[in-house]
């Protein structure tokens, strides 16, 4: 074993893994590459749809050479026979020798089984190789296991004082083209891209990944509590184009149940909680229903609600460099802090220029 070579190869299966953000759910984005004697003899991730599974692609590419090799995995190999047989067992006919592993499955259908399948079979296991790396890529499907929501990143895109419209409510654009291209690839790593009712009313937006090349979209989640939204709108003219889940409460209309469900919408019922949606159970129902990764694009009512419920679990601000002064709109409606100690706090990730806006990533503290 040469630690340097298993950091390198493993690095490698975490990168594999992450291609799959937003088009694997509610599978996690694995990664596995199989070497023998210091040569990479196959690679593989999680494909569209969550299968075929990462070990799967990467031990059909090895073939016969995958006897008496190691293969690195992303994730705990799977034990439980689904749409597909296990991983861990795919593993163990192949003949590997070794198995190194970043992060063990906290789902109880895996949840060590999948080790001690390795482990019985004589396979030699190293796991915990980089498991923070790991993990990261995983937060998503880890939250939705762990915490039964996916997880919740918040884009805000401002002025530098803080602002997303005019007073007259003018927005397009404060940010240049290459953020607004970013967020597209953003939209396209995430299951699910989520807006409130207000900015589906304002804003009337598609919220689909335009421009750069995929072939799946994710699915666009309106929250509006009692269905009031355009039904001849962008959203409702393109439903065929990508999937528009609503989730409203007991208090709308059945007429309005009637006209979206005629459109192809899915609708979801969630609690109501003081008038508004509770933002607990919107994401338990989305967690239900699989995604592991939302997109939420405000607007600023549903961006406070998250994060005053502490649902938020990173935050990308685009800031451009032009101020719209106190009349102008803020981000984030009102989050009722007592105290600067209640305010919800993040840890800066990262923070790089994008055209001549910058991007700022911000983790839970």
């Amino acid at each position: 074993m040469n630690p340097e070579e298993d950091r390198r190869f493993m690095a490698l299966a975490i990168a594999l893994g992450a291609r799959g953000l937003g088009r694997v759910w509610p599978n996690p984005a694995v990664g596995c590459v199989i070497v023998k004697d210091g040569r990479i003899v196959g690679r593989g991730w999680t494909q569209d749809g969550g299968r075929p599974h990462a070990e799967t692609v990467a031990l059909s590419q090895a073939g016969s050479a995958a006897r008496g090799a190691t293969a690195y995995v992303s994730l705990e190999p799977c034990a439980h026979h689904g749409q597909t047989p296990p991983c861990a067992g795919a593993l163990v006919a192949a003949g590997l020798a070794r198995v190194v592993t970043a992060a063990g499955d906290p789902d109880p259908r895996v949840a060590g089984r999948g080790h001690a399948i390795l482990r019985d079979a004589g396979i030699s296991v190293t796991t915990g190789l980089l498991a923070d790396q790991a993990e990261a890529v995983q937060t998503g499907f880890l939250t939705r296991i762990r915490e039964g929501r996916p997880m919740v990143t918040l884009k805000l895109a401002t002025s530098v004082d803080g602002r997303i419209a005019t007073a007259t409510g003018e927005s397009r654009w404060i940010t240049g083209p290459e953020a607004r291209r970013m967020v597209h690839a953003l939209r396209a790593s995430h299951d699910a891209v989520m807006v409130g009712g207000g900015t589906a009313r304002a804003d009337d937006p598609a919220l689909t990944v335009r421009d750069i090349g995929v072939t799946r979209q994710p699915a666009r989640v309106i929250a509006a509590r009692t269905l009031d939204l355009p039904e001849g709108g962008t959203l409702a003219r393109s439903v065929a184009q990508a999937p528009l889940w609503l989730l409203h409460g007991a208090s709308a209309p059945d007429a309005a149940r009637a006209a979206w469900n005629a459109l192809g919408a899915r609708l979801i019922e969630v609690a109501e909680d003081g008038g508004a949606l509770s933002a607990p159970a919107l994401l338990a129902a989305l967690g239900a229903e699989g995604l592991t990764r939302v997109f939420c694009e405000g607007g600023g009512q549903f961006a406070a609600a998250l994060l005053r419920a502490d649902l938020v679990d990173e935050i990308r601000h685009f800031s451009a460099g032009l101020g719209l002064g106190a009349d102008g709109r803020p981000a984030l409606g009102p989050l009722a802090l007592a105290a600067l100690a209640d305010a919800p706090r993040f840890r800066l990730q990262d923070l790089r220029p994008v055209g001549p806006d910058t991007l700022a990533h911000w983790v839970r503290a």
